[in-house]
């Protein structure tokens, strides 16, 4: 496996657990005894998670095209 689509699946990983976090956050999701259920702050901290997991897919698309390149 080649280190662009490494990264692009450890990018959609992130994205993931972003999207479990938000929907924990808005009561969708998980056990009610979670620390994060009801909590609105993961609703925040979940979209950057998302974010963060966007930026590192751009990143390995990135990497897939400079490769390509050369």
């Amino acid at each position: 496996m080649n280190l662009s689509k490494a990264v692009i699946i450890i990018g959609s990983i992130i994205i993931a657990f972003g999207i479990l976090f938000m929907a924990q956050s808005q009561s969708l999701v998980g056990p009610e005894s979670s620390f994060m259920y009801r909590n609105p702050e993961w609703a925040v901290n979940g979209s950057i998670i998302a974010a963060v997991g966007i930026a590192v897919i751009a990143g390995g698309i990135t990497i897939g095209i400079k490769r390509k390149r050369l």
